[in-house]
């Protein structure tokens, strides 16, 4: 049977585990937070590229338009020049030019079809992708608010586990306090285990005859020889 200080030791050593817990998870949520947030982050600049791509498409139709306009512009003043020129070779070589600036045009104009199709595309796939990643990111928010009456719910455990470790410790002598703290302080929770058939509950190694004979008196506390944990007698 454990013994009152052991018993003490073992109440306070599950109130430091749930503590230990919690803080671990505490610690967590700030990450999940910043994972989502950063989800969040890739939808809205899935969006701004869609729009992105719309407003190119709107340059390149405002573009055209003035290389279309410039190059009508050029036929007016060939077909201007055509009326006061009087040799035929003059005439012809303008028609010429008139020709090609036509050309010209038409490249333009079928371009600038091109381009107006290819807006109306994006306009759809804007609209799509907008619903679809706003969609996104709303689920993404209500994550995140989630996360955050979690912290708040962990926070309010955490301190009312902190007060119950209080009172825990607050029930133990001082001096055996001061080998609990040194032995929790170590990676490899729990500090307080059973001897189980001559070997520790921690570390599982066989115990000395010598160590396994202290915790059958039960009249203080044992250290385990292999790993240094306090170390009990259970019947």
């Amino acid at each position: 049977m454990p013994t009152p200080t052991i018993e003490k030791l073992l109440v306070l050593q599950e109130r430091d585990s749930r503590r230990l817990s919690l803080e671990n998870q505490l610690r967590g949520v700030p990450r999940d937070v910043a994972a989502v947030e950063e989800k969040i982050a890739g939808e809205r600049t899935s969006i701004e590229a869609a729009r992105t791509e719309g407003q190119q498409l709107e340059a390149r139709k405002k573009a055209l338009e003035g290389e279309i306009g410039a190059a009508q512009e050029q036929v007016a003043r060939y077909r201007s020049q055509q009326l006061q020129v009087r040799k035929n070779d003059e005439y012809q070589a303008l028609g010429h030019q008139i020709d090609g600036s036509l050309g010209q045009v038409g490249t333009l104009e079928e371009e600038e079809l091109k381009v107006m199709y290819a807006i109306d595309e994006a306009k759809r796939r804007f609209a799509q992708a907008s619903a679809d990643h706003q969609q996104n990111i709303a689920g993404h928010e209500a994550r995140i608010k989630v996360l955050s009456e979690r912290e708040a719910n962990l926070q309010a455990e955490l301190a009312t586990v902190r007060a119950a470790v209080d009172a825990a410790r607050a029930q133990v002598d001082e001096s055996v306090l001061r080998v609990y703290d040194r032995i929790s302080a170590k990676p490899g929770m729990p500090a307080v285990v059973a001897v189980h058939e001559g070997r520790c509950g921690g570390c599982h190694l066989k115990i000395s005859s010598n160590v396994d004979s202290e915790t059958r008196k039960a009249d203080k506390i044992t250290i385990c020889d292999q790993c240094g944990r306090i170390v009990y007698w259970e019947a």
